[in-house]
């Protein structure tokens, strides 16, 4: 295995020493007195021996590092109270380890930066059991959202662990792991007294260019909050914000989600996601000279029943809504229709997707298995809306674009970009409007974590009830009447347009 594979499946980035230095002030500064330390991850023992020096109170250091010559190096700490051996995270009895410490105890440490998929295609056996463990479902299982960090996996291990005892975690992790770890412990209602989550400049430290932090989880057993205080650094004593855990979800600003939460609710429209294909390189054409180009440069002509116009997540962002560039080759109007007929409705296209059918059956994700060969999805009849209202997921501005027809054909996005379809444009100038609002702009800003790496989801889309939006701006009877003859709303009242 290569030097930069064996880096990332140990989550190698040790901690520079003035940064443990730092991170244990930190700690120091809040009064913790902890009577043992813990660093199941500890590398080469820059955090374990920056804690035992400032807590000289402890009676107990104790490290694990699965790399042995590691364990061997943090082992020249000079302190008779630290112990140190090697030892994989997911083979140890943290259970048994933790029950016999004497309180407080400081969990402390900086577990791997590193996702379980990434590790998975290492064929790493530095890995969990593997589970669903958020218990996702059905496609978002199968899509993405049951990949997740080690380190969130670890932390939350640590802090089921934890809880009902007197402890802190203290971790070095990637924001979102922190954000992540609290949802869970909140939800579940652990006995966390405090939290708090100190930014650090990953880039500088680590040469890592993720948002990430010290996250802090201070826990009293009968004490329960679910609010967290963020700062922008170590050495900043004052406070950002605060974000917490209100109606089952995260909010990313309390103060300002108590003046909105009256819009949450379940909207009539429904947020759809774009069209996802995992082959950029076959599935969509730029326009040139020569005519349409895919990924491989190569000149392509194709009937037009299986190409649409099409906008990428980025041209939304930036506002690049007018006459698209590019074209996809939509297979399919809903999730697992057959694809054999276009050999006869289009020929060129089924020559097309046959010869380069190496890349489309090799894509990697397991929705693809058993399903019609070229299979798409995130693909229905609201894909072909004559009208829709878009915006991008993956960009740090929330942009919504009004999109209509472009030679005659409906504007399809990629997986990135959401949409909500309508049926004309004066639906879609009303819906623009109402979601550029003043109201719609705050809710939205009261739950949005814009370091997220996808900040718009379809599900914090789908919290705000457009309904109750319309009737607090007096739009009721308008809003109704566009809901009625919609058939992708709930108020519909005709058939589906492509039934």
């Amino acid at each position: 295995m290569s030097k930069k594979a064996t880096k990332t499946e140990f989550g190698d980035f040790q901690t520079p020493k003035a940064l443990a230095s730092e991170v244990c002030r930190l700690l120091a500064s809040r009064r913790l007195c902890p009577a043992s330390i813990v660093e199941p991850t500890c590398g080469r023992g820059s955090i374990l021996s920056a804690a035992l020096q400032a807590f000289p109170g402890a009676a107990i250091g104790l490290g694990f590092d699965i790399n042995p010559a590691y364990a061997a190096e943090c082992r020249q700490v000079n302190d008779l109270r630290c112990s140190v051996r090697a030892a994989d995270f997911f083979a140890t009895n943290w259970r048994s380890i933790l029950a016999d410490l004497p309180e407080p105890i400081l969990v402390i440490g900086n577990p791997p930066w590193v996702t379980n998929a990434a590790l998975s295609s290492l064929g790493s056996v530095n890995l969990p059991v593997k589970s669903n463990f958020h218990g996702y479902r059905g496609f978002d299982a199968k899509t993405g959202k049951s990949n997740f960090d080690i380190s969130e996996w670890m932390l939350l291990h640590l802090l089921e662990l934890l809880n009902g005892r007197r402890a802190t975690l203290a971790m070095l992790c990637k924001t979102m792991v922190a954000r992540k770890v609290l949802q869970h412990a909140w939800k579940h209602g652990f006995d966390i007294g405090r939290a708090e989550i100190h930014r650090i400049d990953a880039t500088a430290h680590f040469n890592a260019a993720v948002d990430a932090c010290l996250f802090c989880c201070y826990v009293e057993p009968g004490k329960r909050t679910v609010s967290c205080q963020t700062y922008e650094a170590l050495d900043d004593s004052s406070k950002r914000h605060t974000f917490g855990y209100d109606d089952g979800r995260l909010v990313a600003d309390i103060e300002a989600y108590s003046q909105w939460r009256h819009l949450l609710g379940e909207s009539p429209y429904r947020w759809r996601s774009g069209v996802k294909h995992d082959c950029s390189k076959v599935m969509e054409l730029s326009e040139a000279e020569s005519g349409l180009r895919n990924g491989f440069g190569e000149t392509v002509n194709l009937e037009p029943e299986y190409l649409f116009p099409m906008l990428k997540s980025s041209e939304l962002a930036n506002g690049r809504t007018g006459a698209p560039r590019r074209w996809m080759i939509v297979t399919q109007q809903e999730i697992g229709q057959e694809t054999k007929q276009i050999e006869a409705a289009a020929p060129k296209t089924w020559h097309y997707l046959t010869a380069h059918a190496d890349y489309l059956d090799k894509r990697g994700s397991s929705i693809y298995r058993k399903r019609p060969r070229f299979s798409v999805f995130g693909v229905g009849d609201y894909t072909f809306a004559p009208w829709k209202i878009a915006v991008s997921g993956f960009y740090k501005s929330l942009r919504f674009a009004r999109l209509g027809p472009f030679q005659e054909r409906p504007v399809v996005l990629d997986d990135t970009g959401y949409l909500l379809p309508c049926t004309s444009q004066q639906e879609a100038e009303f819906l623009y409007e109402l979601l550029v609002s003043e109201p719609a702009r705050q809710f939205y800003s009261s739950l949005i974590f814009w370091d997220a790496k996808r900040p718009i989801t379809t599900d914090l889309l789908c919290a705000l009830n457009l309904d109750k939006l319309a009737a607090e701006s007096g739009l009721n009877k308008p809003f109704n009447e566009f809901c009625r003859s919609n058939p992708w709303t709930t108020k519909s009242a005709g058939p589906r347009l492509f039934d």
